[in-house]
C-alpha cells in the first residue's frame, strides 16, 4: 500500500480526467475518471464535472491519506489568481479552478500548472527524459503544447505559461487564419485533417488520416509529413535556443504513422545549425496518456522539481 496519494486533475480540450497517483508515480487502479469537455462546456458544466470526477476518484483511496491536489490545465493559465484561460475552451475563461477544488478537497494544498508543464514533469520524473537535466516534452494531438525542464528544474516563466511551443510561428498562414503559420496551425491533428481536406482528401478524423496514409493515399501521406516536418523544425529552433539534451513527443497524433518520429528527427537534423542542437535525442513519450495525470501529481509528490513562477496576473491582458 502506498504511503501517500496525490489527487491529479487534467483539464483538456476534449476531456477532464482525475486519478489518484502514489508517490512512485503509479496511478491507483480504478481511480481514473473522465468527462468529455469541448468548446461548448461552460463554467457550470465544468463545476459539475470536476465535482463528480473528484468524488469518484477520492473514493478509491482505500484509507491512504491524500496529501494534496495537482491540477494541469490547457492554457493559458493565471497562476497568481488560480484561474484558467484556455484558448480552446473559451467559455471557461476566468474559471477559478484552484479555489473551486480547494472547496472540494479542504485542508489540502492545491497546485495549478499548465498541462504541458505537467507533461514535462512526468517525463522527467519517471518517463522518457528521466536522467536528463535539460529537456522538453511536446504533445501533438488536437492541439500542440509543451513544457520545459532546464538544469533539473521546471521552467514556468514570468506568468507560468512557458512551453507554449504550439503558438510559435514557423511560416505564413496558408489557410486565411491568424494562426495558420504556427506550429499548432500546421502540425496538430485537427489542422492536419483540415489541410488534407482542402487538398481533396475525403476523410474526417486524424484516425482516418492515419489509415489513408498507411494505405498509400498521397494527400494523407503529405499531411502527415507536413505535420512531422514542422515539429522537427520547431525542435531545431528550441534546441538551439535552450541547449536541450532530449525531447519527448507524445499525444495521439504523434502515432498517426509509424514513420512520424523518424520524419521529426530528420527534419530537426536538417534545420539545426549547430552540432549541439543537431544531437538532441528525440524520443517517444514513455508515459502515453498517463503523462498529464502523473505530472499533475508530481506537483505534490516532487516539489523539489518546481521553480517559482512570477506573480503577474494576466487575466486582463490575455
Amino acid at each position: 500500500m502506498p504511503n501517500s496519494l496525490a489527487l491529479a486533475i487534467d483539464i483538456g480540450g476534449t476531456k477532464i480526467e482525475t486519478a489518484l497517483v502514489d508517490d512512485d508515480g503509479h496511478i491507483v487502479a480504478q481511480s481514473r475518471h473522465r468527462v468529455p469537455t469541448g468548446r461548448d462546456m461552460d463554467s457550470h458544466g465544468l463545476g459539475l464535472a470536476l465535482e463528480g470526477c473528484v468524488m469518484a476518484s477520492t473514493a478509491k483511496s482505500g484509507g491512504t491519506v491524500i496529501v494534496g491536489v495537482g491540477i494541469g490545465s490547457a492554457g493559458p493559465v493565471d497562476l497568481a489568481a488560480g484561474m484558467i484561460l484556455p484558448k480552446n475552451l473559451p467559455l471557461l475563461r476566468g474559471f477559478p479552478v484552484r479555489s473551486f477544488v480547494e472547496d472540494l478537497v479542504p485542508d489540502r494544498p492545491v497546485e495549478l500548472c499548465l498541462d504541458g508543464t505537467c507533461l514535462a514533469l512526468a517525463e522527467h520524473w519517471i518517463g522518457a527524459t528521466r536522467g536528463t537535466s535539460s529537456s522538453m516534452s511536446i504533445v501533438v494531438s488536437t492541439g500542440v503544447g509543451g513544457g520545459i525542464m532546464l538544469d533539473g528544474r521546471i521552467v514556468f516563466g514570468r506568468s507560468g505559461n512557458a512551453g507554449h511551443i504550439g503558438q510559435i510561428h514557423l511560416d505564413r498562414s496558408d489557410d486565411g487564419t491568424s494562426d495558420g503559420g504556427t506550429l499548432e496551425g500546421i502540425a496538430s491533428g485537427l489542422r492536419s485533417v483540415d489541410w488534407a481536406r482542402r487538398h481533396g482528401w475525403s476523410g474526417q478524423t486524424g484516425e482516418d488520416l492515419g489509415r489513408s496514409a498507411g494505405a498509400g493515399d498521397a494527400i494523407a501521406i503529405a499531411a502527415v509529413q507536413r505535420s512531422a516536418a514542422a515539429v522537427g523544425r520547431a525542435i531545431a529552433n528550441v534546441a538551439t535556443l535552450l541547449d536541450l539534451e532530449a525531447v519527448a513527443i507524445g499525444g495521439g497524433f504523434s502515432h498517426v504513422s509509424p514513420s512520424y518520429l523518424d520524419i521529426v528527427r530528420g527534419s530537426a537534423r536538417d534545420h539545426a545549425v549547430f552540432d549541439y542542437s543537431r544531437d538532441v535525442a528525440i524520443l517517444s513519450s514513455g508515459l502515453g496518456s498517463d503523462g498529464p495525470l502523473i505530472g499533475a501529481a508530481a506537483l505534490i509528490h516532487r516539489p523539489h522539481l518546481i521553480g517559482h513562477p512570477g506573480e503577474v496576473t494576466l487575466a486582463s491582458t490575455l
